[in-house]
C-alpha cells in the first residue's frame, strides 16, 4: 500500500505545473455562538478552522479542542487524548471523518490514540442534537467531525501547494508536511504528507511522584533519590507519519470520488500496571499503530419533484494496533527486538470493518428532510500476551430521519434514528482446573430522537431549545472483556448481559450579540437509565497472580448529569484592528441516583482570554483555571487544580499575490504548573507536560 501511495504521489507532482496560491477564505472560529458547517451537520456547537489546527501545536485530538466551552480531554500522554463532551466519554462520543463513523481500537483501552489525521484539514465541528442522527448511533455525547477536502466536492478553481515545518521545545519536537491540490484535464487531485518525530515531554520539578506517595510501602532509599529530580516523564515520546491522496470528478451532476488514507505511528506507553513495571523494569513499552482506509463518495444530484439529491459513500478501513516491548538498553531507535526475543511477545489490537450509507435529501418548496441509511460491520480482536478479550463482531443496520421547517415564531428540527445492532462474542471463564467458554449473540434494537427549538427573540438575542431522547448499546468492551488491563491497572470484568443506556436530555441556551458586546448561556440536564460504567472494587488487588491490579467490573445504573456553560466578552474596534475579552466557565456534575458521583467526572474550568487582531497579525492569551476535583466515585482519589496560560502570536506575510507565509509562535503552560487530568485513568502517573515554546511556518504558492 505504501509503495503504491508514493506512486501516485510522484504522478500527480510531475502533473502539477503553474501553481498559484488559491484566495485564502475566511473561517470565523466560534464559541458558545453558532456557525455554520462545510459539511451537512446543522447547529454545530463549536466549528474549529483546519487554519487554527495548523498554525498551533501538533497534538492530540482531545487535547486540541480542550479549550473550548464544554469540550475536556482524557489523557494518556502525549500521543493519546480522546475528547469529552459534557461529561460524557468514551463511546458516547462519536469520531467522524468526513461524516463517517472512525472505526479504530480507541475504544479497546485508554493508552489507544485514536486513528484521526488533523492535517492540511478545512475544520473540526463539534455536533450534539437532531443532525447527529443522521451520522451516527449511541451518540449520547454527541459527535466530533473532523473534515478535510482529500475527495473534493467541488472543482478546484486554481492549484495550491503548501509546505509546513513546526518545532516544539518541551519534547524536542519537529515535524513537516506538505499539501497539494489542482484540477488536471477535470480531475480533481489532492495530496497531503505529515511526519512527527517527539521525544520523551518534560514536566515539572516534582511531577514525578514516588510510589509510595501513591501506594504505601513505595520505594527504597536509592530508587527515591534517583527519581528524585526527574524532569521528564520517561516513555512519553510519540512519532507518526501520515499520507492521504483523493481524486474526484465534480460537475452541475454532483461529484464522485476515491482517497486513500495511510497512518502509522509509534509511541511510548508511559505506565502500563505496577505489576509489569516490577516484573520487567529493564524494559520499554510501546505501541505501533498502522491503518489504511479506503474511501468512496459522491451525490448525484436529481432536483426532480420528490428527491433532490443522493449523497452515498463506502468506507473499508483495516486498523492494527500492537503493543511491544524492548530491553531499555537496546531502545535505540529502529532497533526493536523480534517478537521471539521477549518471553511475552506482542500483542496485536484489530479491527477490519466496512461501511455503507446513502442519504437521500427530500427536501421540497415547503420543508427541508432527509433520509439516511447506513450498514457497518466490524470484525475486533485482541491476540497475544496480554488479551483481556476474545474475538468479537459488530453488525449495526440504521435508518435515520431530519426534518428542518419554520413553525411559527421557531425554526424547528427534528432527528429520528433506529438502529438495529447485534453483538457477538464470548467470555472465559477459569474454573478450579478448566476453562469454560460462555458464548453470546446479542440483537439489540435502539430508537433515537433529538428536537430543537430556535427562535430569534429579537435583532441580538437568540434563543435555542433542545429536547432529545438517545439510546445506546453496551460497546464490545463492556460486554466481553475478562482480563488484566495493565493500562489503567486494573483486572477489568464485562457484564454480557448489559442493556442499552437510554439517556433523557434538555439543554437551553440564550446567545447575545450588539454592538461588540457578546455572551451566551447553556444549562443542560441528562437523566441517563442504566448509565454503563467501570467500578473499581474495594480490594486492592484482584488475586496473587495480578498483584497491583484492582477488579474493576462493568455495571449499570441509573445516573444523572447536569451542568451549565457560561461565555461573555467584548469586541473593541481599534484604528488598526480589534481587541477582544472573553470570560468562560463551564461545569458539570454526575451522579448516580443512589448518591454517589460518577468517577472520573470533569471538573469546572474558567477560561480566560484576551485576542488583538489585524489583516496580517493575531495574538491571543488565554489563561484555563481548572478548579480542583473532590466530587470523586468510589475508591477514586480527588485531584487538584492548576492554571494553564497559553499564548499564541501568527504573523502573515504576503511576498506576492501568488506567495504567502503564516508564521506561527506559540507558548503553553508559561507558568510551569504542575498539572493532572482527572479524567485520566493514569493522572499520578502521567503529569500533564511542563512549559513549551514552539513555532510553526507555513508557506503557500
Amino acid at each position: 500500500m505504501k509503495n503504491c501511495i508514493h506512486a501516485l504521489v510522484v504522478m500527480s507532482v510531475l502533473a502539477v505545473n503553474g501553481l498559484r496560491a488559491d484566495e485564502i477564505e475566511e473561517v470565523i472560529v466560534t464559541s458558545s455562538l453558532i456557525d455554520q458547517t462545510l459539511s451537512e451537520l446543522e447547529n454545530p456547537l463549536h466549528v474549529i478552522s483546519g487554519d487554527d489546527i495548523s498554525n498551533g501545536a501538533t497534538q492530540s485530538l482531545g487535547e486540541s479542542l480542550d479549550n473550548l466551552l464544554g469540550v475536556s480531554s482524557t489523557d494518556y500522554g502525549s500521543g493519546v487524548g480522546q475528547p469529552i463532551i459534557r461529561g460524557m466519554s468514551g463511546s458516547r462520543v462519536r469520531i467522524l471523518s468526513n461524516g463517517m463513523v472512525v472505526r479504530d481500537v480507541s475504544g479497546l483501552g485508554s493508552d489507544h490514540i485514536n486513528d484521526i489525521d488533523m492535517n492540511n484539514i478545512q475544520q473540526v465541528e463539534v455536533v450534539i442534537g437532531p443532525s447527529s442522527l443522521l451520522y451516527s448511533n449511541g451518540s449520547i455525547g454527541g459527535i466530533i467531525n473532523i473534515v478535510d477536502n482529500t475527495i473534493a466536492r467541488n472543482d478546484f478553481s486554481e492549484s495550491e501547494l503548501r509546505l509546513g515545518l513546526e518545532g516544539q521545545s518541551v519534547n524536542n519536537g519537529n515535524a513537516h508536511d506538505i499539501s497539494l491540490q489542482n484540477n488536471i484535464g477535470g480531475l480533481n487531485l489532492s495530496f497531503a504528507y505529515k511526519d512527527s518525530q517527539f521525544d520523551n515531554f518534560d514536566v515539572p520539578i516534582g511531577a514525578i511522584l514516588h510510589d509510595e506517595e501513591i501506594h504505601e510501602g513505595g520505594l527504597g532509599e536509592a530508587e527515591e533519590a534517583q527519581e528524585e529530580d526527574v524532569d521528564y516523564l520517561a516513555n512519553s515520546d510519540y512519532e507518526t507519519s501520515s499520507r492521504r491522496l483523493g481524486v474526484s470528478r465534480a460537475g452541475d451532476w454532483g461529484y464522485f470520488g476515491l482517497s486513500i488514507n495511510y497512518i502509522e505511528s509509534l509511541y511510548g506507553i508511559p505506565f502500563h500496571g505496577e505489576e509489569h513495571e516490577e516484573e520487567h523494569g529493564g524494559e520499554r513499552i510501546f505501541s505501533t499503530t498502522d491503518s489504511d482506509v479506503f474511501n468512496l463518495e459522491g451525490t448525484y444530484v436529481l432536483k426532480n419533484r420528490w428527491i433532490q439529491k443522493i449523497n452515498y459513500r463506502l468506507r473499508s478501513s483495516d486498523y492494527s494496533l500492537t503493543e511491544q516491548h524492548v530491553d531499555s538498553e537496546e531502545a535505540h531507535e529502529g532497533e526493536f527486538l523480534e517478537d521471539e526475543d521477549h518471553e511475552a511477545g506482542p500483542t496485536l489490537f484489530k479491527n477490519d470493518a466496512k461501511e455503507y450509507g446513502a442519504i437521500i435529501d427530500l427536501t421540497n418548496d415547503v420543508i427541508e428532510q432527509k433520509v439516511a441509511l447506513n450498514f457497518a460491520e466490524e470484525n475486533i480482536f485482541v491476540m497475544g500476551a496480554e488479551a483481556y478479550m476474545n474475538p468479537a463482531k459488530n453488525e449495526e443496520f440504521t435508518l435515520g430521519y431530519y426534518l428542518s421547517n419554520d413553525v411559527g415564531i421557531f425554526h424547528f428540527d427534528l432527528g429520528l434514528r433506529h438502529d438495529r445492532l447485534r453483538r457477538k462474542g464470548s467470555v472465559n471463564h477459569h474454573e478450579d482446573d478448566h476453562e469454560e467458554v460462555e458464548y453470546s449473540d446479542r440483537d439489540l434494537n435502539n430508537t433515537s430522537f433529538a428536537m430543537s427549538f430556535t427562535s430569534d427573540i429579537n435583532d441580538s438575542l437568540k434563543m435555542n431549545l433542545g429536547i432529545s431522547s438517545l439510546e445506546r448499546s453496551p460497546s464490545s468492551v463492556a460486554l466481553y472483556m475478562n482480563g488484566p488491563h495493565l493500562a489503567t491497572r486494573r483486572f477489568e470484568v464485562g457484564n454480557v448481559n448489559l442493556g442499552s443506556e437510554r439517556s433523557n436530555n434538555i439543554d437551553l441556551t440564550f446567545a447575545y450579540e450588539k454592538s461588540g458586546l457578546f455572551g451566551a448561556i447553556t444549562f443542560f440536564k441528562y437523566d441517563v437509565g442504566r448509565y454503563i460504567y467501570l467500578q473499581d472494587q474495594t480490594e486492592e488487588n484482584y488475586d496473587e497472580h495480578y498483584v497491583g491490579l484492582a477488579l474493576a467490573n462493568y455495571l449499570q445504573q441509573d445516573a444523572q448529569l447536569d451542568g451549565y456553560e457560561l461565555e461573555l466578552g467584548k469586541v473593541i474596534e481599534l484604528a488598526r484592528g480589534s481587541i477582544s475579552f472573553s470570560f468562560g466557565r463551564d461545569s458539570v456534575t454526575g451522579e448516580f441516583k443512589t448518591g454517589n458521583k460518577i468517577p472520573r467526572m470533569v471538573p469546572s474550568r474558567n477560561i480566560y482570554s484576551i485576542s488583538y487582531f489585524e489583516s496580517d497579525i493575531e495574538i491571543e492569551l488565554d489563561l484555563k483555571d481548572v478548579e480542583k476535583q473532590e466530587d470523586v466515585g468510589v475508591n477514586e482519589t480527588s485531584t487538584g487544580g492548576y492554571k494553564m496560560l497559553d499564548l499564541r502570536l501568527r504573523k502573515t506575510i504576503n511576498f506576492n499575490v501568488t506567495t504567502e507565509l503564516n508564521i506561527s509562535f506559540f507558548a503553553t503552560n508559561l507558568l510551569d504548573e504542575i498539572a493532572r487530568n482527572h479524567t485520566s485513568f493514569v493522572k499520578d502517573d502521567v503529569p500533564l507536560p511542563g512549559t513549551n515554546y514552539g513555532v510553526n511556518f507555513n508557506l503557500i504558492f
